[in-house]
């Protein structure tokens, strides 16, 4: 029978593509890599320097976004996570693009398996400081999610979310620009 642990390998290992002993040994290197690059930018003296180091582990990043210190975006599937143009991102925030109860076998198999998907912050969405974001979720285009909130669900374009979990307490109105776009 296999350990939670072994699981957790194996599953990661079939995602990627790896096998045998070679792809323990690339799986790895792949995570000591994505470690690496995390902590530099999780400790970057800037914004620009954290997103280099973030967009080499695979994370779609776009233009003008800003990454606070110790933001950690998932380890083990950055290339799941992207961030649209003029997103701000707060310090302290997670983003995950998966969920996994690692060592609990009843949880795991019976109600909560594995869970991997991508996660969309839309252009000009601000993540203010102690928010986590769950994988399988879109932030819509310039919404705002309350600093410290759990989302767990989609948030619309131009709302407002606060809380655990994260709720729609408002909607903005696009101003006179974007509404011409």
């Amino acid at each position: 029978m296999e350990s939670p642990e072994e699981i957790n390998e194996r599953e990661i290992m079939e995602y990627f593509g790896y096998k045998g002993r070679l792809g323990k040994i690339k799986l790895k290197l792949r995570m000591l890599r994505s470690w690496i690059l995390q902590f530099l930018a999780s400790i970057s003296p800037s914004s620009n320097l954290a997103t280099i180091f973030q967009r080499a582990r695979g994370v779609k990043i776009g233009k003008h976004v800003f990454l606070g210190p110790n933001v950690s975006l998932d380890l083990v599937y950055p290339e799941l996570i992207t961030l649209e143009d003029y997103v701000s991102v707060g310090m302290n925030s997670m983003i995950f693009a998966h969920s996994n109860p690692t060592c609990s076998m009843e949880i795991k198999k019976h109600y909560y398996p594995r869970k991997v998907a991508p996660v969309k912050i839309k252009k000009g969405a601000w993540i203010p400081p102690g928010t986590i974001v769950l994988c399988g979720v879109t932030i819509g285009e310039n919404s705002i999610v309350g600093a410290g909130s759990v989302v767990t669900k989609d948030v619309e374009p131009y709302t407002i979310a606060i809380g655990v979990p994260a709720r729609e307490i408002k909607k903005l109105r696009p101003s006179i620009k974007e509404a011409e776009r």
